[in-house]
């Protein structure tokens, strides 16, 4: 199996690029969240690389992180869910947020991807969730966005509701302009009311 690629970057035309590794050119598939980070044409790229084996083709998929290919390999485990709609979730959002949701049970936020519609959305919350254990490292939190809902959001946790709870009284408020501590009294007079 391909695990990494180091070479020249030959060819970028989103999202297929090519690169060259010791005269070999290597087509690969990347999500929008690495293509957007790649070099000019003719710069050196290292890319972490999973291949797919299927019935009709070998498909090379790269990746800027060990995180975005660890989510990638784990959603092709979630049945119905292929490595289109993998792509489309890596280019959407960053492994934090794709968490977050899966964290929150926000089916919403996941719906808006391209190609996932509510009941997949419902299946990636139900079937990521055991999957990914977001405190122990097995797919890393990173650049967890901070604002004033988000810290609203884990504090209502701190206190003991569970994050489903927490995202169905959240998104009830219009949140928009807020301080945390804003959102958390109208949380809270909501859920006592």
């Amino acid at each position: 199996m391909i695990g990494s690629l180091r070479g020249r970057l030959t060819f970028k035309h989103a999202p297929a690029i090519i690169i060259e590794c010791h005269g070999v050119g290597y087509d690969i598939e990347t999500p929008m969240s690495t293509f957007f980070e790649l070099p000019a044409v003719g710069e050196e790229l290292f890319l972490f690389a999973h291949l797919l084996v299927r019935e009709d083709a070998q498909i090379l998929y790269g990746f800027a992180t060990q995180e975005e290919r660890a989510l990638f390999r784990t959603l092709l485990k979630v049945r119905g869910v292929g490595a289109r709609i993998g792509l489309a979730v890596l280019s959407a959002m960053s492994v934090s947020d794709f968490n977050r949701c899966i964290e929150y049970e926000d089916a919403s936020a996941l719906s808006k991807i391209p190609g996932i519609g509510k009941k997949t959305a419902e299946r990636l919350i139900i079937e990521m969730r055991d999957r990914i254990d977001t405190n122990a490292g097995n797919v890393v939190r990173i650049n967890v966005e901070k604002g004033a809902k988000s810290e609203a959001v884990d504090a209502l946790v701190a206190l003991g509701y569970k994050p489903a709870e927490v995202n169905k009284l959240i998104a009830k408020l219009d949140v928009d302009g807020q301080s945390a501590e804003d959102i958390i009294r109208l949380a809270l007079r909501q859920a006592a009311g």
